[in-house]
């Protein structure tokens, strides 16, 4: 290249230097009226880069056809004018080729430079100019980055667009070209900006690397939520988590936003009860979040907007994570739960024992075989994720106290969830906690075979959610406060159930035994009972056709109202009689209702079936008491 050629070519240099200052670090201070000042002063400098280069690129050109001429015309021009000069047989280190792939950068920087100034159309039309630039090109280690870079562009365009297929085979083809380069060469590409830089301010090799395997990781990334949109579950959760190894291992990743992310991909696990992969990613997300510093102190947030931002922030994320770890533990409860009950909702002895038999030769081997997958971490954090995730089973519990330590980790979760989501600014997240932390004594009260410590265990979460209860506004939150007059409900329900287990062991059950008992009923008929009053109308009516999510548990409601009404105990007769008659009216209620509305027979099956016995049954009982109250008389 001439003398005057190189110091034009500096200039280009400087000029793209400049241009990707102002797209990438000047345009975070461009001010809210004019957002895009900086974009649009690069835009500018990448236009006038083209023009001079079009102008260098025809110099060459004239230069080597006079050398091919003092040769004897023994070298061939490929073909194609300025701007499209990739022939077929073009490779990236030819002169055409290298011409082409500068001008195919050119027009990359001025797609994204028009997509992230919200000009879709001018994006793509300039994101498409490059792909015919190279496309003809064989992919060669000068060329691959770019490739793969112009098709991750064109996959976000058409996502954004909700053009999922079409974003998909962008993606997969740039992925496809990324796995076949690995495969046949493998060295350090070029990198995009390599094009534009004087001699001797080439980037070195291992940053050549890192930016590529960069291009590489957004394309997974892009691949996971586009994956997740096409419903395609599995195949997204895999590349999100390949993803997360890949930021960790290159360490291109901003703490909180990788930790929340490996946080959320902990929730699909859990779904798939992939437990040890769900561990895994909340013990990795709890150790980064560490990385992104300090909380500062309330004193510091006061005295500096941005310590207070700072503050906000890492309180909120550490909280959204103490909340994942919350679900962890309690679908894993959860999950053991169903595998042990038996048919009436009770712990079943002889499968507890069978499963804990098959754990013994099976799980430990089968942890090892998938643990190597997916791993996360570097020699700097390798060890404090396996140091947390030993402070919790990834197993199923299968006895109370494995249920305990779960239970216990859960609970100090949620503690720390509770410390940001307070009741004050954080109402329904508060709420959804206490709702989990009850859940979690629920479940923890299935393990426990003492029947009094099981009933002082579901009188924790009534301790928890009566107050809230009685302090919220149903005007406001409605649905949730039916909710929770429901779970109260079940609360008291189940300690009466399990007062009345005692009590049948015992000969008679003396006054204070009773009263208590009465107590347990009356309470869980007033919180049914409320949830019932809840679904009427404004004038106070019933409806005479239920909607659909609150069929159930309506239904359900007035089978428990029925039975706790029959199960108060009094020796007074005509009280008896009082209680037996509101008893026969709800299970008369349910019978009419699925009489008149078959669709909902299949909603409450088993409450069906007893309350048509019941209907029989009960008239009986009443015309008995009817006829002692005569003879009394």
């Amino acid at each position: 290249m001439a003398a005057h050629q190189s110091t034009e070519w500096r200039t280009v240099c400087e000029k793209f230097r400049l241009a990707q200052e102002l797209s990438e670090i000047e345009s975070r201070k461009d001010p809210e009226n004019n957002p895009f000042r900086s974009k649009y002063k690069a835009r500018d400098l990448l236009k006038e880069i083209h023009c001079s280069l079009v102008k260098i690129h025809i110099e060459e050109e004239e230069e080597g056809e006079d050398d091919n001429e003092a040769d004897g015309g023994s070298m061939q021009i490929a073909e194609g004018e300025p701007g499209n000069e990739c022939g077929k047989t073009c490779t990236g280190d030819s002169p055409a080729g290298l011409r082409a792939a500068r001008l195919a950068v050119l027009q990359y920087y001025l797609g994204v430079n028009h997509i992230e100034t919200e000009e879709l159309s001018a994006g793509e039309q300039h994101l498409m100019n490059c792909m015919k630039l190279i496309d003809k090109c064989t992919t060669t280690r000068e060329n691959v980055s770019l490739f793969i870079q112009a098709r991750n562009q064109l996959g976000i365009l058409w996502a954004g667009r909700d053009e999922i297929e079409k974003a998909q085979g962008f993606l997969e083809i740039a992925e496809s070209m990324y796995l076949l380069y690995m495969k046949e060469d493998g060295q350090p590409p070029l990198d995009l900006q390599d094009y534009f830089v004087s001699e001797g301010e080439e980037l070195s090799q291992q940053e050549k690397i890192r930016r590529f395997e960069m291009a590489y990781t957004h394309t997974l990334y892009y691949l996971a939520q586009v994956y997740k949109n096409l419903e395609q579950y599995e195949r997204s959760g895999q590349y999100c988590h390949s993803t997360l190894q890949r930021q960790l291992e290159y360490k291109q990743f901003v703490p909180l936003e990788w930790a929340i992310n490996a946080a959320t991909l902990s929730q699909y696990y859990i779904t798939k009860t992939r437990y040890m992969e769900a561990r895994h990613c909340l013990a990795a997300a709890s150790v980064i979040a560490t990385l992104a510093g300090e909380i500062p102190s309330e004193a510091a947030a006061k005295e500096s907007d941005a310590e207070c931002e700072k503050r906000e922030e890492l309180l909120q994320k550490r909280a959204e994570i103490a909340r994942c770890w919350i679900k962890y533990c309690l679908n894993l409860m959860q999950d053991a739960k169903k595998l042990l009950e038996d048919n009436i909702g009770e712990l079943d002895l002889d499968r507890q024992e069978e499963l804990k038999r098959a754990r013994q030769n099976e799980e430990e081997e089968k942890e090892k075989g998938r643990k190597s997958a997916i791993l996360f971490g570097s020699s700097d954090t390798f060890d404090s994720i396996c140091s947390l995730e030993e402070k919790i089973s990834s197993m199923l519990p299968l006895d109370f106290e494995e249920a305990r330590s779960i239970f216990l980790v859960g609970q100090s979760y949620v503690a720390q969830a509770k410390e940001y989501f307070a009741m004050d600014g954080h109402v329904t997240d508060h709420i959804e906690i206490l709702q989990d932390h009850s859940a979690l004594f629920k479940v923890l009260a299935f393990f426990e075979q003492d029947l009094e410590r099981r009933c002082k265990m579901h009188k924790r979460r009534v301790d928890l959610l009566e107050p809230i209860c009685k302090d919220l506004n149903a005007q406001y939150y409605l649905l949730i406060c039916r909710q929770l007059q429901f779970e109260l409900a079940e609360s008291y329900y189940e300690m009466m159930d399990l007062k009345l287990a005692v009590a049948d062991k015992q000969d008679q059950p003396d006054v204070h035994t009773i009263k208590k008992f009465n107590n347990l009923c009356s309470s869980s008929m007033k919180y049914y009972q409320m949830f019932l009053d809840s679904i009427r109308s404004p004038e106070g009516k019933f409806p005479e056709k239920l909607e659909d999510e609150v069929l159930r548990p309506a239904l359900v409601a007035k089978f428990r109202v029925a039975r706790l009404q029959s199960k108060l105990i009094s020796n007074n007769l005509a009280t008896q009689l009082e209680n037996l008659n509101h008893s026969l009216e709800s299970y008369s209620f349910i019978v009419q209702y699925c009489e008149e509305n078959p669709e909902a027979k299949k909603a409450v099956e088993t409450e069906l079936e007893l309350s048509n016995e019941m209907v029989s049954l009960l008239p009986l009982k009443i015309n008995r008491i009817r006829s002692n109250m005569a003879s009394c008389n």
